[in-house]
């Protein structure tokens, strides 16, 4: 037997793999908006102690692949293409 697998979100998922950057301000809007970290891991502390720690949940959103590899197509763009230092980013 064969299986089926539909998979709706495979049209953005190509969009967004096929997304060439050629343009400066494109490049430094995309890497400000996408995070370089998961920005939802966090460490409880109390009193200098932790109890608890809430893992990275960036790995649960389907396009997360798509948007680290266009962040890092817009980074490449600027220190290749523009010369710039992209510590900034970071």
């Amino acid at each position: 037997m064969f299986s089926v697998h539909f998979d709706p979100l495979h049209p953005v998922r190509l969009w967004l793999d096929s997304i060439e950057i050629h343009d400066r301000r494109l490049a430094r809007f995309i890497s400000k908006l996408i995070p370089a970290q998961c920005p939802f891991e966090r460490k409880i502390e109390v009193f200098g102690r932790q109890i608890a720690h809430i893992p990275p949940l960036c790995k649960l959103n389907p396009l997360y692949d798509q948007f680290v590899g266009l962040r890092f197509r817009a980074l490449c763009y600027l220190v290749e293409q523009c010369g710039e230092d992209i510590q900034a980013y970071a």
